[in-house]
């Protein structure tokens, strides 16, 4: 809990960090590079975004210029982006937003400084731009189209943004029809010539029939417009004689005091006669629980205009969490390092309003968050559970503790563990039961600061309760009686071998922590039913393969099927190669099942070889690190970890390979260039292998680690030396390539001596 000694005696930990950063010292966020995952649908933004903040502002790109020579088309029906860096047309910046997801939403509360004739269409009032900087806190850029700068940043629940203008006639408008989100309509208040409120409706996230709830804002300008006003898009509408009159592609603006409009395409316009070289800020709050909780907001974070104030507030907060991890290599490893721990800081985001108010769970009514404790959103478990939250343990244990005490006052709001949570909305999205593995791995690795006996009675109720009861584990009941999913009676593309995986890996972590805490019964029941993936193995082909619920395989089975992006029979975003070996938990068993060792590395190797590895995909995302189980062929991890590195992961827009899922593509490069990877949640080995940088210094969170720095050198003579020829943990050699959690938050050094020559089975 946040209280004002906690504050302090954080704030005292920090500045006595071993190598903290300096005033004088190049800070870490000059490493980082937010144009990366701007592109190859990485789906992140380069614009001005606080640590975990519920606002941010980025540049809003993906609407297409009407009649130009080379007009940009719409995003190819995947228009998850509010920035994709190949478009150059663009139509204001939105304050709240998503990073790295995959379905569309939010994208929303768009301002657009404009200049001469007043527009309110996206389409002819937009603008190419050029001379484009982004870092931590910062975005700005220059509109050809009206000769103005545009310059924006932020704080945790508000906005700030700096319009300088040529002299003339200029504008700036707030368009609440603009968005990403599936939902439509909003209103919009003008309450006097520099100030606008109201909201905008958001939801039914990757089309799915949640909740949807408004998003509710207050921005004031610097000094008063000359005119000002609001608009809307007219519809077709019946006219009094009876004939339908076509007011498409019309804005009808309205001027005057006290303005108030609602509708699909709504806006407010304020406008002004500026000197040349003149700026004019506009800051404004957002909230989930009101207009004047909005403004409480705007009031506590921003109580004045002071752009380079927030800007720099925005990029300290951002060097004391970059500043845990110091690494020595090259320029380029330290942008990729540091941009990819930036991006795994962005989600899960913060809730509540200053006063601690939030939208309750999956019902109506505020809830309020107490003694400054703060409430998350935005868990994308599927995609997190996998390592966004183990280096959160590792490296920010008291941010990761209020996490997982978030998903316990969930189950308290709602009944369940969340899924794919989004703004205290379930989405529903993906399959599993993610949370689990999150809360018994935050567990082991000593984090105990949340009620572990409510989030394990969550847990249990979603491991037992029948399906008819469960919206968390559809299928439930076929799987508890027969140990698997079965294809019978479901959709022929309903992922039953995938949906079956996910329960067994939790099953199996809850089990691990139903041990912790002395429930033994429980323990032995779940690890009994994490063994029934073997139900799924077809010793015809070594792989996982639907079958009925009478016992017969799918008789249409293809390993490649969904290669190419189409349905997949069985599985979800993925093959039946990329679910292969995804029995995190019990690896050595399965490499047993598929014939030994030999066999093991065959099969391995051959999913890498033959092209079926997915670097971009979640479920085969540990296997580079699954030759570290095989005394001998190791070398191949340490390999193919640097391979992938140098191939996938570059400082370009591109530089993703992937849909970046809320941080989590970017946490694996976090841990794969440190040499250490969470190959699975609740096993508290982690997997060692040869770094991408000569040295990395994790400095640990002394309230809850009994160590004081983690250091990992491995020097390189050569550039081809890239094998480990030895290992020692503070001077004892490692009999194994991997390193427990409790060992390494004891502090000390993992040395790794190199060499150009693998280290093969004997």
């Amino acid at each position: 809990m946040y209280t004002k000694r906690y504050l302090l005696k954080y704030i005292c930990f920090i500045a006595l960090l071993p190598g903290a950063i300096s005033t004088t010292a190049q800070s870490p966020s000059d490493w980082v590079n937010p144009f990366i995952g701007t592109s190859n649908f990485g789906a992140t933004h380069p614009g001005a975004q606080y640590p975990h903040a519920l606002a941010s502002v980025t540049p809003f790109n993906v609407a297409f210029r009407e009649g130009a020579e080379n007009p940009i088309e719409k995003d190819a029906g995947w228009n998850s982006r509010s920035y994709i860096q190949e478009n150059g047309f663009l139509t204001g910046f939105s304050h709240a937003n998503l990073s790295g997801v995959g379905c569309p939403e939010l994208g929303v509360l768009l301002l657009m400084p404009t200049t001469g004739e007043r527009r309110f269409d996206p389409a002819a009032y937009g603008s190419t731009y050029q001379d484009e900087e982004a870092s931590p806190g910062y975005y700005s850029c220059y509109l050809n189209e009206y000769d103005i700068k545009a310059e924006v940043s932020s704080t945790l629940r508000t906005g700030i943004s700096r319009y300088t203008f040529p002299a003339g006639e200029s504008h700036i408008l707030l368009n609440l029809g603009l968005g990403l989100t599936n939902e439509n309509g909003g209103m919009v208040k003008v309450n006097s010539p520099q100030e606008v409120e109201g909201y905008r409706m958001i939801g039914t996230f990757c089309y799915n029939p949640e909740d949807v709830r408004p998003v509710y804002f207050v921005a004031q300008l610097s000094r008063p417009s000359q005119s000002f006003g609001t608009w809307k898009k007219m519809p077709e509408y019946k006219g009094p004689e009876g004939a339908w009159t076509k007011y498409n592609n019309t804005w009808k603006p309205y001027e005057g005091f006290t303005q108030e409009m609602a509708g699909d395409d709504v806006g407010a316009y304020f406008s002004f006669e500026t000197q040349a070289g003149e700026s004019i800020e506009v800051r404004l709050g957002i909230s989930y629980v009101s207009i004047e909780n909005a403004r409480a907001n705007l009031e506590a974070e921003q109580p004045g205009f002071d752009f380079e104030g927030v800007r720099k507030a925005s990029r300290d907060r951002w060097d004391e969490l970059l500043g845990r991890a110091q690494v020595k290599g090259t320029d380029e490893q330290k942008t990729l390092f540091y941009t990819a721990l930036y991006h795994s800081l962005i989600h899960p985001n913060i809730l509540q309003d200053v006063n601690g108010e939030y939208p309750l769970m999956e019902q109506p009514g505020v809830g309020k968050m107490e003694d400054g404790r703060n409430r998350y959103t935005v868990f994308s478990l599927w995609d997190t559970y996998r390592n966004v939250h183990p280096l959160l343990s590792l490296l920010y244990p008291d941010l990761q503790e209020e996490m997982v005490q978030t998903m316990v006052d969930m189950y308290e709001e709602s009944g369940w563990l969340p899924k794919w949570e989004l703004l205290s909305m379930e989405t529903n999205v993906m399959v599993g039961d993610p949370a689990t593995p999150v809360i018994a791995d935050t567990y082991l690795r000593g984090i105990r600061g949340f009620n572990v006996e409510k989030a394990y009675a969550a847990a249990w109720k979603a491991a037992t309760t029948p399906e008819a009861e469960n919206p968390l584990r559809p299928d439930f009941d076929a799987y508890a009686r027969l140990g698997y999913v079965p294809m019978d009676g479901e959709d022929l593309y309903g992922g039953s071998v995938s949906t079956a995986l996910e329960y067994y890996l939790s099953d199996w972590t809850l089990a691990q922590l139903a041990k912790a805490l002395g429930k033994t019964a429980d323990a032995n029941l779940l690890e009994s039913r994490a063994k029934g993936y073997l139900h799924y193995f077809d010793p015809e082909t070594g792989m996982l393969r639907p079958k009925y619920a009478d016992g017969r395989f799918y008789e249409n089975f293809d390993p490649e099927e969904g290669k190419n992006f189409e349905p997949v029979t069985g599985f979800v975003e993925g093959t039946a190669w990329q679910y292969r070996f995804y029995v995190p938990h019990d690896i050595p068993f399965l490499i047993d099942t598929l014939g030994g060792r030999d066999a093991f590395v065959k099969a391995l190797t051959a999913c890498f070889a033959d092209d079926q590895y997915d670097v971009a995909n979640e479920p085969d995302i540990t296997y580079p690190f699954l030759y570290n189980y095989v005394p001998g062929a190791e070398w191949r991890t340490q390999k193919q970890v640097l391979d992938i590195i140098d191939k996938h992961y570059t400082n370009t827009p591109g530089g993703i390979p992937g849909n970046d899922d809320t941080g989590t593509l970017s946490t694996w490069l976090v841990f794969s260039m440190m040499g250490l990877y969470p190959v699975c949640p609740a096993d508290m080995d982690y997997a060692v292998f040869t770094p991408a940088m000569e040295e990395v210094r994790l400095q640990l969170h002394p309230d809850y680690y009994p160590g004081r720095e983690l250091v990992i050198q491995a020097p390189r003579k050569e550039q081809s030396a890239i094998y480990i020829k030895k290992a020692r943990f503070e001077g004892q050699p490692l009999e194994r390539l991997f390193l427990s959690h409790q060992k390494l938050v004891e502090g000390g050094t993992l040395q790794l001596d190199l060499t150009t020559k693998p280290k093969k089975k004997q």
